[in-house]
């Protein structure tokens, strides 16, 4: 438990005073449009430098070169059928990452767009596994101002000018606007899920201009949050002598991404969201309101051969400030040609009276309802259960975003304000604590309706629920807003054929609409997550990272999942039932592993699997095939400890009991590795845990610790569900495995790295205590007295932390006890940001705050602050001492989540029964190990479905 007086660390306190004037903020104080105290700021002419990437060293490189071999024939074989393989270190993207992200677009699990800090929209991921680093440049918000009399007139793309793909300023394409803004006195603030940009007097000196970017990322909301949508809100105040008109104009071309735009037979069509109209695949719309005037232009090319082209529209804009509205009467535009992009424009003029204020929303929306995997499993959105399957969807979406991004505002106010107000924590923390959560939308996430295909559901022409527009329109009157109006984009023949994106079907869309409630959000598990334990709030999948593309990577889930865990708990239990499901499980069919070239089947049974797949996620589970992930000593006691603090933080029994078979199965499995019968298992001689290259031998600190965390976790399971005997078992072997494990590795000051006799087998690993961390968190006891705990910490914490550049980079995997860092492998020398986290919040726990706060600010100086290396909003797996990254965009850093975890822990965890591992009953050697009988095994298994798939087959 954390103790009352909470270390005050360095704040790096970001006060938005340095980055926007004081004056200018008093302006904005008003219906949210000033930015934060708290959050990540940028001025929109910072650098965004490009990233450096690791590489390996020549002995690194030796070791590895028949891995590398092997993997290249994989990754050659894969592409030949059509698909990409989960690890490719070969190819890389033609536009190279940099130091220009910023808050993600739309809900979870629906395909994400992320928009730079600097304004461009870029990192397109609406396909599952792909994602398109490049910006579309097309893509913008601009600005168009007059002055009474017409003298003062200023005209800019709302982003700085020194974006690449710009060409010549004679071109007929976006090279012909007015790139104006200099970004010298303007800035961006990210808190996500939202994100201010504040142009302070650019370009009009007299004109103070706020965007607010909102998306559906809400807590404990679980139809909300699976919304492909996004609003944009400017307010707009005139500190002028004279009136002004002021033109705000949202630029869209018809792609996901890439080069996906010049694919051909992509059309474009207005509506207005008050009548029905034809399917869509993108839908943009601005709020009409009484001092507001929508117009649009459906659509517009870059090229010279387009009907009216991008110079053309910007001339229209300059010169009338708006479209003519007989546009709105134009039906669709003829499917453009290959080669071709079609766009289109949205604009929204008002006249702001000297001192005077307005307001101005646009919104954007996509659908894309239908997902197919590449081996043929299909399936539908989780949006789609509200919202029906056609991609005419878009437009009740982009509606329903104006029309209720003011309750989503709220809601996600109420649930970090008790955060951000907090006076105990660092500054740096409470921002970076929300901005980590960018990964649960950008990460590649995919949230389905259920877990039948596609073609098990209802058709398109047949939406769940239907409403009747007077509900629209009421709704509508509830934010002062007579209509929406805007554009939408269809792709006739798909912007990508062998995906199904933007295939245009029959059929209108619903909304069905639910009574709104006020909820107040805490900051941890709330209660109306438990109001409807039937709920079904679908299936979830998130990538180990965009380059290492595995659904739900289990490893690190166990990091990751805290977050989860605190703001989505039922997402989190479907992912353990899922899992739980697959331990029982055996998948037949052969694989080569790539690390020694030897063979084995895909998936055995009892053994936790290492992800879902990644070509059939579900149905072809262990995508990942450098190792055979059956013989990995971290996997099953991972699984069992995450379900046991799931179990003990949610009081869900049902699901206790649901899972329990697997958890026995899984710790069944365990004892074929404790080859000594010492109740401790052994390594053998090849990385076999997370540390996927880092060799161990003998005993494991980092598996032997999270094996005694698992019998501690299972006992305490067991007991609380009847299972005594079990417990009892448990708690035997426990006792005689910790005092091997202490013999082994205790050093009088830490745990070694393993037990062998190896050049490193004595570092000091940063990640030692991972079981402890895990017993701490879940509510249970200590595994070790508290001198082993804090003096293994301090250890890592003088070593591991202070020794990389005095604590700015967080904590190094592995340094030997000499103060050198443990370059045995290209593992051993990484900095986890991920580990990084969860090595502060273990010490949170020991009651070490000024220690964690001081690890964990290392990743943010690193990887956040101005001086660091620019990974804000694509936090990498881990980075080198002198801060080359390896695998951005990665699922692990989410464990920051675990720290606001221990800082406050749930009431069902200070509250759980406390198992005594002290009071057991002496069991005789013949029942001494945890495998039941053989009848008892099929009685338990029988209890727990099993897969469909006809390559998996149960063995109970």
């Amino acid at each position: 438990m954390v103790t009352g007086n909470l270390f005050h660390s360095k704040k790096n306190s970001w006060p938005p005073e340095e980055y926007v004037s004081r004056n200018t903020l008093q302006l904005f104080n008003f219906d949210s449009a000033a930015p934060p105290k708290q959050a990540w700021r940028r001025r929109l002419n910072s650098h965004a430098n490009i990233l450096k990437e690791f590489s390996v060293t020549f002995m690194e490189a030796i070791q590895m070169v028949r891995l590398g071999i092997r993997l290249w024939s994989y990754v050659r074989e894969a592409a030949s059928h059509g698909r990409k393989a989960p690890i490719d270190p070969f190819t890389r993207e033609s536009c190279k990452p940099s130091a220009s992200q910023g808050v993600p677009l739309g809900g979870m699990g629906s395909g994400s767009i992320s928009r730079g800090f600097r304004g461009e929209f870029r990192q397109w991921q609406i396909v599952p596994g792909t994602c398109n680093i490049s910006p579309v440049m097309a893509n913008q918000f601009s600005i168009f101002i007059s002055r009474d009399g017409g003298n003062k007139k200023y005209a800019s793309v709302l982003a700085p000018g020194q974006h690449e793909g710009l060409g010549k300023t004679s071109d007929e394409g976006i090279s012909s606007w007015g790139w104006n803004l200099n970004g010298q006195h303007s800035t961006y603030h990210a808190l996500f899920p939202r994100a201010w940009t504040i142009y302070d007097g650019e370009p009009d000196p007299d004109l103070k201009v706020s965007c607010r970017q909102i998306s559906p990322f809400v807590p404990h909301d679980y139809r909300d949050s699976s919304l492909p949508s996004a609003v944009f809100v400017y307010t707009l105040v005139n500190t002028g002598k004279e009136r002004a008109k002021v033109s705000l104009l949202f630029t869209w071309a018809n792609s996901i991404g890439g080069i996906s735009h010049f694919s051909g037979d992509h059309v474009n069509e207005p509506f207005m969201t008050a009548k029905g109209n034809p399917p869509v695949t993108f839908a943009v719309a601005a709020s009409e309101t009484q001092n507001v005037n929508v117009t649009i232009l459906p659509c517009f090319g870059l090229t010279e051969g387009s009907f009216i082209t991008a110079r053309k529209m910007w001339g229209k804009m300059m010169q009338d400030g708006q479209f003519d509205r007989e546009n709105f009467n134009i039906g669709p535009s003829m499917p453009s040609s290959p080669g071709e992009t079609l766009c289109a424009a949205v604009s929204a003029s008002a006249w702001v009276d000297p001192y005077g204020k307005c307001t101005i929303a646009f919104a954007l929306a996509w659908s894309s309802p239908k997902i197919k995997f590449s081996k043929g499993s299909s399936y539908y959105r989780r949006y789609t259960k509200f919202y029906g399957t056609s991609e005419r969807a878009a437009v009740d979406l982009v509606h329903d975003a104006l029309t209720n991004y003011k309750h989503w505002e709220e809601e996600i106010e109420k649930w970090q304000s008790p955060i951000l107000e907090d006076i105990r924590l660092p500054e740096w923390y409470k921002f970076t604590l929300f901005n980590e959560l960018y990964f649960l939308v950008a990460g590649g996430t995919v949230w389905i309706d259920s877990s039948s295909p596609s073609a098990d559901v209802k058709s398109d022409q047949d939406p769940p629920i239907k409403v009747e527009s007077k509900n629209i329109k009421v709704a509508e009157a509830e934010m002062n807003c007579r209509h929406s109006t805007g554009f939408e984009h269809t792709s006739t023949s798909g912007c990508n054929s062998s995906t199904g994106v933007g295939l245009k079907q029959n059929g209108n869309s619903t909304i069905p609409r639910k009574k709104r409630s006020s909820k107040h959000f805490s900051h941890h598990l709330k209660t109306e997550d438990q109001l409807d334990g039937n709920e079904d709030v679908g299936r979830f999948l998130y990538l180990e990272g965009v380059e290492y593309i595995m659904w739900c990577t289990y490893d690190v889930h166990f990091y990751a999942s805290f977050a989860l865990l605190e703001l989505f708990p039922k997402i989190e239990l479907n992912i353990q039932r899922d899992f739980a499901k697959a331990v029982l499980s055996e998948d037949g069919r052969k694989v080569k592993f790539l690390a020694e070239g030897n063979y084995g089947i895909r998936k055995v049974r009892g053994a936790v699997p290492h992800d879902l797949g990644t070509h059939d996620p579900w149905n072809e589970m262990n995508a990942y095939n450098i190792h055979d992930t059956s013989k990995w000593k971290d996997l099953n006691s991972k699984f069992v400890l995450q379900v046991y603090r799931d179990f003990a933080a949610t009081g869900d029994m049902a699901f206790g009991i649901e899972v329990w078979p697997a958890v026995r199965t899984a710790m069944e499995y365990m004892e074929q590795f404790d080859r000594d019968d010492d109740g401790l298992i052994e390594i053998d001689g090849f990385p076999d845990q997370t540390y996927d290259a880092w060799t161990v031998h003998g005993v494991s600190a980092y598996c032997g610790c999270l094996w005694l965390a698992a019998l501690q976790a299972a006992a305490a399971m067991a007991q609380r569900l009847g299972d005594k005997f079990f417990a009892e078992t448990c708690k035997t072997k426990f006792f005689s495995a910790k005092s091997e494990f202490e013999k082994k590795l205790w050093n009088g000051s830490y745990f070694n790295y393993d037990s062998g006799s190896s050049s490193n087998s004595k570092s000091i690993q940063a990640d030692q205590l991972a079981g402890q961390w895990y017993t701490s968190s879940s509510g249970l006891g200590p595994i070790f007295d508290e001198f082993k705990t804090r003096s293994s910490l301090q250890k890592i914490f003088d070593f591991n932390v202070m020794k990389i550049k005095g604590g700015r980079m967080g904590a190094v995997n592995g340094m030997h006890p000499n103060g050198n860092v443990d370059e045995s492998c290209m593992q051993s020398r990484e900095i986890w940001t991920g580990v990084t986290y969860a090595v502060a919040a273990n010490m949170l726990l020991a009651g070490m705050e000024e220690e964690a706060f001081t690890t964990a600010e290392g990743i943010f100086i690193a990887g956040w602050s101005e001086e660091g290396f620019g990974y804000w909003f694509q936090t990498p797996e881990g980075w080198t001492t002198d801060g080359h990254y390896r695998s951005l965009i990665y699922m692990r850093p989410l464990a920051i989540w675990c720290m606001q975890w221990a800082l406050s822990p749930p009431k069902a965890i200070i509250e759980a029964p406390k198992i005594n591992m002290m009071d057991r009953i002496v069991i005789s050697p013949a029942t001494f190990s945890l495998s039941l009988p053989e009848t008892r095994v099929r009685k338990i298994a029988n209890k727990t479905a099993c897969f469909g798939n006809s390559s998996l087959q149960c063995t109970c």
